[in-house]
């Protein structure tokens, strides 16, 4: 039997994994596990949460898999996906799935760009049919500082971890993403020393990769490599 465990991002929640969540809850007979960290979720209270508090909420939920299930698969988007490859390090995962992942950097000139057409959208007053305001606005007052401190900790400590990563891993990045520039990819790839790794662009995809316009493509291809047995692996390379 196989458990999987899918991580959000930062001041995400399990509702911007849902499609690929219920994708693969459909498709197979795993169970699909898509723990809320604290202080996350549709509404936010992230006063007082440290990092380490969203890293054990992780490590308990992959023992408690570990304990039930043969095989486990982490996928994780953004934050999450640096949870998720520290996951991969320290315990045993057999196919790793890193979604937007907020390796690195930040773009900051994607978000001027999604800054400004906010404000082009709001001097013509069409805010309503801005898909990164409706999103954002909602955190805007929501997230105190302190947090955002908090999530830079975390990828500081995760990112000593890539290196200690052995399992196959598939990395997916949309190129117009706002938060993290597709480069990051490239980063993840050079520094994660797995034999087994796919690195895979979306051209049409911003930052919410899951529920952006090339969603059903990136839930198959997901499936695809999760299911893909290792004699598979060994054809696929060959056959390039």
């Amino acid at each position: 039997m196989i458990g999987c465990l899918i991580i959000h991002g930062y001041t995400g929640g399990p509702h911007e994994l849902e499609p690929l969540s219920r994708y693969l809850q459909e498709k197979t007979n795993w169970h699909v596990e898509v723990p809320t960290l604290p202080g996350h979720g549709k509404k936010l209270s992230l006063n007082n949460v440290s990092y380490k508090k969203w890293i054990a909420t992780a490590e308990k939920t992959i023992t408690q898999l570990q304990e039930k299930y043969d095989e486990i698969y982490v996928i994780g988007f953004s934050m999450g996906g640096m949870i998720a490859a520290y996951l991969a390090s320290k315990y045993k995962v057999d196919k790793l799935v890193l979604l937007a992942t907020a390796g690195k950097f930040i773009s900051f000139k994607q978000m001027l760009v999604d800054i400004g057409g906010v404000v082009r959208d709001g001097w013509h007053r069409n805010l309503k049919q801005n898909k990164f305001y409706l999103h954002y606005r909602k955190k805007l007052g929501e997230v105190p500082f302190k947090a955002n401190i908090e999530f830079l900790k975390l990828v500081r400590l995760t990112r000593k971890h890539l290196k200690d990563v052995k399992a196959p891993v598939l990395i997916a990045q949309g190129q117009l993403d706002g938060m993290v520039p597709y480069k990051t990819a490239y980063y993840l790839d050079k520094e994660i020393p797995s034999e087994r790794k796919e690195v895979v662009f979306f051209e049409r995809s911003r930052h919410l990769i899951c529920l952006g316009n090339d969603k059903d493509t990136l839930n198959n291809m997901v499936y695809e490599f999760l299911v893909r047995k290792p004699e598979e692996e060994k054809n696929k390379d060959a056959s390039h």
